[in-house]
């Protein structure tokens, strides 16, 4: 009965503040009025323990590096792998992209980066012939990888109130990455093994 005192004094007050006349409160009349509450308590269904806000779940997940890179395999895609790693995000409500989305997305442009200048430059400069331009070619679809990320990162960061001044220079590096993998299309294009996570 505790947990409907509440009620039964909302549905009280409720009935003392009409304007219609009032008959005397008998035992019967309160117990009918308890009865009513409780009916009407066990009918609303218990507050979500939820604590989404207006931002959107979370859509992506967390992995290595080694499972989302885009390099190996043959140039002239770079783009469409690279969009196809965040089709679970809205691009249409950026905004409501989760702080979990948006660190994993930042994850992703930070191994890439760390791939390009700890593994991809190393290995090309030791590398010739074939071997150098497939690797350059692999090096290519990374930043690619990275950049998108990279615009990706900023455009949701200004969807939610932050600076996007860096924007335009990141797009224009992306086409000409993007150009870059096109014009070696059919190519052959390696991957480096990397330790890094999103």
């Amino acid at each position: 009965m505790r947990s409907s005192l509440p009620a039964l004094i909302l549905l009280l007050s409720v009935v003392y503040a009409s304007p219609l006349q009032k008959a005397a409160a008998t035992p019967t009349a309160v117990k009918s009025a308890a009865a009513a509450a409780n009916s009407t308590v066990a009918r609303i269904p218990a507050a979500s323990t939820s604590t989404s806000t207006a931002s959107a779940a979370s859509v992506l997940t967390a992995s290595a590096y080694n499972d989302f890179q885009i390099s190996s395999g043959t140039a002239g895609t770079a783009q469409d792998e690279a969009n196809a790693l965040f089709t679970a995000i809205d691009r249409n409500n950026l905004g409501a992209v989760s702080a979990s989305d948006l660190k994993i997305i930042q994850g992703i442009h930070d191994a890439a980066e760390k791939a390009e200048t700890d593994a991809f430059n190393p290995a090309i400069e030791a590398a010739s012939g074939d071997d150098a331009t497939a690797l350059q070619n692999g090096k290519i679809k990374n930043k690619v990888l990275k950049l998108t990320a990279e615009v990706l990162g900023i455009q949701v960061k200004a969807a939610q109130g932050g600076d996007d001044s860096d924007l335009e220079a990141e797009q224009k590096k992306l086409a000409n990455n993007v150009k870059l993998d096109i014009a070696a299309e059919g190519e052959t294009s390696t991957a480096v093994n990397f330790d890094a996570t999103s």
